[in-house]
């Protein structure tokens, strides 16, 4: 089996192949005004965006080697490792949001995978109460991981069951509380302010919850991720994204246009339906799967989303 950072490497290639075209090479050290738009255009053919393209050639040219330079910009505009926001008493309750359609059923099954292999007792609630087909997808996550779900019959008022989950993990001593929402279009103001009804209702279950808030993003949205993004941020206080489907069908410059208008940590990427396709995102691993010829992975940086 190849390895993760392969895999990646391979999803990326549509991104990788079209900015080799309008990159300059290793040995450039100078750059006509022309070149430099090339390098823009590049960065926003790969779903970098223009404000984001901007800002990474405005660094990369004060450097004396523009290709290294693109890297350096790239590398920086990723935030500084923050640690998962953990409870020093009872469970770590985590939110994961997103719209349908981005793998979200899947990524919590994965999740709930994880957390279980570090040895943690993990409890899911079942909060898209509206379609069993989601609930019995995710009821067969849950067991093929070995935690425990929470749910009620269809139809049940979505926050109630966030709050019998919170209180189960409380009073069973469980060490993760995973809340599945419902996939939602983030301009359907019902079904966000029932998301938000969600969040303040697993705050008076457990004081400080949800610790953490996590949103799942298709790569392949391309421009309407940031829209996405913009305000589950505000109705639900994302606190970090997982980043999925970049296989191939989605361009890798979405996670550097997202990273600099929200300044989110990308806890984790996902390659692929498989298990083993969904690891913690390390920032140099992506850069360099994402300019071409940059050289070697830089193996002494800190990866920036690591397991809980």
């Amino acid at each position: 089996m190849s390895s993760f950072f392969g895999r990646l490497k391979k999803g990326l290639a549509r991104s990788r192949e079209g900015l080799a075209q309008l990159l300059p090479g290793r040995d450039t050290v100078k750059l006509s005004e022309a070149e430099w738009a090339d390098v823009e255009d590049g960065l926003i053919l790969a779903d970098c965006g223009a404000e984001t393209a901007l800002a990474l050639v405005g660094k990369a040219r004060k450097s004396s080697q523009p290709l290294d330079g693109l890297k350096e910009a790239m590398l920086r505009m990723f935030p500084e490792h923050k640690p998962v926001n953990q409870p020093l008493q009872g469970p770590f309750v985590l939110l994961v949001v997103g719209v349908n359609g981005t793998g979200k059923t899947t990524t919590i099954g994965k999740l709930a995978t994880m957390f279980r292999a570090q040895g943690k007792r993990v409890v899911v609630g079942a909060c898209d109460t509206f379609r069993a087909a989601a609930i019995e997808q995710l009821a067969v996550w849950v067991e093929r991981a070995g935690a425990d779900m929470v749910r009620q019959q269809d139809g049940a008022d979505p926050a109630a069951v966030a709050y019998d989950a919170v209180q189960r993990g409380i009073s069973r001593a469980y060490d993760v509380v995973i809340i599945d929402t419902a996939g939602r279009v983030q301009t359907d103001k019902g079904l966000m302010d029932e998301l938000g009804k969600v969040k303040r209702v697993i705050g008076k279950a457990l004081d400080g919850a949800p610790h953490e808030v996590w949103q799942v993003v298709d790569a392949g949205t391309g421009q309407n991720a940031v829209a996405q993004v913009d305000k589950f941020r505000e109705v639900a206080g994302t606190s970090g994204l997982i980043v999925t489907k970049l296989d191939g069908t989605g361009k890798g410059g979405i996670v550097l246009q997202l990273v600099h208008r929200f300044g989110l940590p990308v806890r984790y990427v996902g390659v692929g339906e498989a298990l083993e396709d969904m690891m913690p995102f390390d920032a140099a691993d992506f850069v360099v799967g994402l300019i071409p010829d940059v050289g070697s992975t830089g193996g002494d940086q800190e990866s920036l989303g690591q397991p809980v």
